[in-house]
């Protein structure tokens, strides 16, 4: 099977170059007698494999890639298209595949190299050898393509589910019926992000551990300036400092000796950045003459600097809110040294009384397909996020919302008058007893699509918890973006499949000769004993 490849800049600009690429030859999977679980996994492995075949998602993503690197693709060699185009489909499968299972960077290439389902589904298991890839690999394949690109894959899959059969055609992921896309259930939520609680003097520990790590490596590749003793004992002064200011919870006179700790973790703050800022120099204008490349020098050096343009507010934060016992305005704050675009998000449930991270919205249908999604990055009142979510859903994924189902915290006098302005039908939960039960006694299906929506936070709970990684273990608000799309692709994949799965089990009738994905379809156990016994 082979590919024809369009090549476009962009979607104004007509297509510069066609070509066709050949995927390798990969051998069948093995037969294995295993538990249950693996053998379900192998059919879901199977079944997404044909969705992506059957959807022509390689044949997108390859184009979507290539629009994205600079240079002229129509004067590249036949073997260099053919390189990158199947670096690009195994990003597509890997990045799949990650999500599916779950699997940060380093378990994936670890489990990539072991395991022959994956090598499989990833078209790297040849007969001759295995070429599988590391840890750097996968994380590069994460940021392959931008956000727009897997959005695109994402309607590309939408559309692909809720385009019916014909005589002439049939349906293109070979659907028993249409998924309907007409009803949308929204809620938000936070995607927490990977950091501790922010204690004031938690960071400046921080801040003292990523200044005297990086000034150990670059005392370690060559580069020394005078010091009265080693990073690493600078380091240990700073943890006993902040162990003691822990231990001094709910001691008499706390007040007081913490204050007194903070005065010495600022003092020994203001050494640890000023041997960091030495060694930083010395790095930027002697890069040359240490064992670290270019590269390297220029990550360490843009460490040390994130923190130390930082350190001075973070100080401050601390003298404030510790030493002169004044409050700090939520817009001054520092919650994460790495994390900027951090926010505090007030849920108010068990448990969860107050979460960090960004403000996550979500749009599912009635078969449990992912919509629409949306990271934000200031928090909000969830009220506010309905009627931009509603925008996307028509105007950017082009979809007909008939219905749209919501519980009390997205209610609101404006969203209802919204609503019906755009010829919608309001799902929304009111916030007054007398008005849901005035709606559920009036309005037929009310309070079956009330039930239907519960099932919206089990939804979440699974989109968070398996696809995405609670908390998202990418860096930086546009790398945690990317994350979520790859998870809401995935995710959507693993629907149809298992909805394909669940069609083919219940398949009436003879199986048809002509298709191989319904041979596979075996008779419940009553029918297969009254063949055997009737023959």
């Amino acid at each position: 099977m082979s590919y024809k490849v369009e090549v476009s800049s962009n979607n104004l600009t007509p297509i510069l170059d066609t070509f066709a690429y050949q995927p390798a030859f990969r051998p069948a999977l093995p037969i294995v007698y295993g538990p249950l679980e693996f053998r379900q996994q192998r059919e879901l492995f199977q079944r997404l494999d044909e969705l992506i075949e059957q959807g022509g998602f390689e044949r997108e993503f390859i184009s979507l890639a290539m629009s994205l690197r600079p240079g002229n693709w129509a004067k590249a060699s036949g073997a260099a298209k053919e390189r990158f185009a199947r670096y690009s489909v195994l990003a597509l499968r890997c990045n799949i595949a990650r999500k599916i299972t779950g699997l940060n960077f380093r378990d994936m290439a670890i489990r990539t190299a072991d395991s022959t389902l994956l090598q499989w589904f990833l078209r790297i298991g040849e007969i001759e050898r295995v070429k599988s890839p590391s840890k750097s690999s996968v994380e590069r394949f994460s940021k392959w393509v931008n956000l727009k690109s897997v959005e695109k894959l994402c309607d590309r899959l939408l559309m692909l589910c809720a385009q019916g059969a014909s005589q002439e055609q049939p349906q293109p992921l070979k659907l028993a019926q249409p998924m309907e896309l007409s009803e949308a259930f929204l809620d938000a939520t936070c995607a927490r992000v990977h950091m501790h609680f922010p204690n004031d003097w938690v960071l400046l520990r921080d801040a003292a551990r990523t200044l005297m790590k990086a000034t150990l490596l670059i005392r370690q590749a060559g580069l020394k300036v005078r010091m009265p003793q080693e990073p690493l004992a600078f380091l240990s002064q700073m943890n006993k400092l902040s162990i003691a200011m822990s231990a001094q919870r709910r001691r008499k006179d706390s007040k007081k000796k913490r204050k007194a700790l903070l005065r010495q973790m600022k003092a020994l703050e203001h050494k640890i950045a000023r041997h960091a800022r030495a060694h930083r120099d010395v790095l930027e204008q002697n890069h040359e003459q240490s064992l670290l490349r270019p590269g390297q020098a220029r990550v360490i050096i843009a460490r040390i600097d994130n923190v130390l343009e930082q350190l001075p507010a973070a100080i401050w934060q601390a003298h404030e809110r510790i030493i002169g016992e004044r409050p700090v305005p939520n817009d001054q704050k520092i919650l994460s040294l790495y994390e900027s675009e951090v926010c505090v998000v007030v849920r108010g449930k068990v448990g969860a009384e107050v979460e960090f991270g960004n403000q996550l919205w979500l749009a599912e249908s009635r078969a449990g397909l992912i919509l629409d999604w949306k990271l934000l990055k200031d928090a909000s009142g969830d009220a506010k996020l309905l009627q931009p979510g509603i925008e996307r859903l028509i105007g950017e994924r082009g979809l007909s919302i008939t219905k749209a189902w919501g519980d009390r915290g997205l209610f609101s006098k404006a969203n209802e008058e919204y609503l019906q302005k755009q010829g919608i039908q309001s799902g929304l939960c009111p916030r007054r007893v007398q008005e849901l039960k005035r709606r559920l006694g009036e309005e037929e299906g009310f309070g079956e699509g009330l039930r239907r929506r519960g099932g919206t936070e089990a939804r979440i709970g699974i989109f968070k918890n398996v696809f995405m990684g609670s908390p998202l273990k990418a860096k930086g608000f546009e790398h945690q973006e990317l994350e979520v799309g790859w998870a809401a692709l995935a995710h959507n994949l693993w629907v149809v499949a298992r909805r394909a799965k669940d069609e083919l089990r219940t398949h009436p009738g003879p199986v048809p000769e002509d298709d191989p994905m319904l041979k596979r379809v075996r008779r419940p156990n009553s029918e297969r004993t009254r063949a055997r016994r009737a023959a």
